[in-house]
């Protein structure tokens, strides 16, 4: 359960209001907002969108090296292909893809 999600569920629990869950758990009242009228929209951010392309990219890298790149190689890729990521976030993205 996310932190947003356990700030609705004491409201909808307990009758806590969400700036005083908010402020127990020091985060903004505006961060939760925008998480809260993000639940039912549709179109994805531009930071999900931009992400599933990474993924789809570094998919692509790695099964074009036959499951055989790592990080590194991926990183240098993604780079000379006009990428702006860091090897951390590669390496990251594909252990949450589980690629190894």
């Amino acid at each position: 359960m996310s932190v947003a999600a356990f700030i609705c569920s004491q409201k909808t629990d307990y009758g806590i209001d969400h700036a005083i869950s908010c402020r127990a758990l020091e985060v903004s009242q505006s961060w939760f907002y925008k998480w809260k009228n993000r639940i039912g929209a549709v179109a994805p951010t531009t930071r999900e969108q931009r992400r599933a392309r990474l993924d789809a990219e570094i998919k692509r890298l790695f099964a074009a090296s036959g499951g055989t790149y790592g990080s590194p190689r991926i990183t240098q890729d993604l780079h000379e292909a006009g990428w702006r990521v860091s090897e951390n976030t590669v390496a990251r993205r594909m252990a949450e893809l589980g690629l190894a």
